[in-house]
């Protein structure tokens, strides 16, 4: 495929043997340690990061026949997409690029590129910074439907949204009239009325999981802002449990750091002063839910037999902007994205 349209800086792009060493490595040159063989008949530097993910897609795109388009995580890649970056459930292994290239069984594939024939219409392509690559839902959907699990296919959907890439209306829509009877379809459908568009990393969305599923309570509030009742604004708790009163948080790491600790300590204690419980995750949790589900469950039953005076609300005022759905968030400009979502980086 012609590369030449790609308009994406700090790439290269793969090239063949050129008897003049010009255009590309001589057949001698291409044996030496100079040049990396990037695919069959094509070579880059040897010196590029074979593992930078927009590396490996143009990589991938270079041998893709006409008219096909990156798939699934590598569409959402190049698109941006901050959680999806190539690497297999252990956060090691590389996955291979999928390209969608419909009813084309002439091409079989190469080392880390993977053919997808599964039917594809002109309009589920489209160009992304001069690269065919599968529109947003299609490659999300795509990804859910061939994940590993329902858990992790709602991850795929709740980072994606997170992007603004897709919202769960767009998700169902694209699934339900087009993807009738396709490899992995109840798996996406049951995933995207699990999923959620104000989920702000992985971990809250497991966490929201282990929730909803395990322990079979009420869906949560993803990181919805609380107030007090005079309209003052408390904190975002990773999760809300609104019946009870209980917010719920995952610290990774970076909140053991001691400012992140003293900041997260006093965020607790607001959340404390107007009646709300507080329930932290830590990273040791995740591996033995065991004792968080304890405390989880403590927390709670405290929560509804003492039946504190509620001093808080997640009525938001006047002045507040709202940016909890994917459609929120893009009618914000530029400045205001900035400016109302910097908590989410901060989290």
């Amino acid at each position: 495929m012609d590369l030449s349209g790609v308009t994406r800086p700090g790439l290269v792009a793969p090239v063949r043997r050129d008897p003049r060493g010009i255009a590309g490595p001589t057949k001698t040159q291409a044996r030496g340690t100079s040049w990396r063989r990037s695919s069959h008949g094509l070579y880059v530097p040897s010196d590029v990061d074979a593992t930078v993910p927009e590396q490996r897609i143009i990589e991938a795109a270079a041998v893709m026949p006409d008219h096909a388009g990156i798939e699934g995580w590598a569409s959402l890649c190049w698109r941006g997409a901050t959680w999806s970056r190539g690497f297999a459930g252990d956060g090691v292994t590389l996955r291979a690029v999928d390209v969608a290239v419909g009813g084309n069984r002439s091409f079989r594939g190469q080392p880390g590129v993977r053919p997808s024939e599964e039917r594809m219409r002109p309009r589920d392509v489209e160009r992304v910074d001069g690269l065919p690559v599968t529109v947003a839902a299609r490659a999300v959907c795509f990804q859910m439907r061939y994940a590993r699990s329902l858990r992790d296919a709602v991850r795929v959907l709740d980072m994606a949204a997170y992007d603004d890439l897709v919202s769960v209306e767009e998700a169902w829509s694209y699934a339900v009239p087009y993807l009738q009877g396709w490899t992995g379809v109840p798996q996406c459908r049951d995933a995207i009325v699990l999923a959620d568009e104000n989920v702000w990393s992985p971990m809250e969305t497991d966490l929201r999981l282990l929730w909803i599923l395990d322990l079979e309570l009420p869906r949560p509030l993803c990181n919805r802002p609380v107030f007090d009742l005079g309209g003052q604004f408390i904190g975002t708790p990773d999760l809300l449990d609104a019946e009870a009163g209980l917010a719920l948080e995952y610290d990774g790491k970076l909140h053991l750091e001691g400012s992140r600790r003293a900041a997260d300590l006093r965020r607790e204690g607001a959340f404390r002063s107007v009646g709300l419980e507080y329930v932290t995750m830590v990273a040791a949790d995740r591996r033995d839910p065991s004792a968080f589900i304890r405390r989880a469950l403590d927390a709670r039953q405290r929560q509804l037999r003492n039946r504190p005076d509620r001093r808080w609300t997640v009525e938001q005022p006047p002045w507040w902007t709202p940016t909890h759905t994917v459609a929120q968030r893009r009618a914000l400009s530029a400045a205001q994205r900035t400016q109302f979502l910097r908590r989410r980086l901060a989290a």
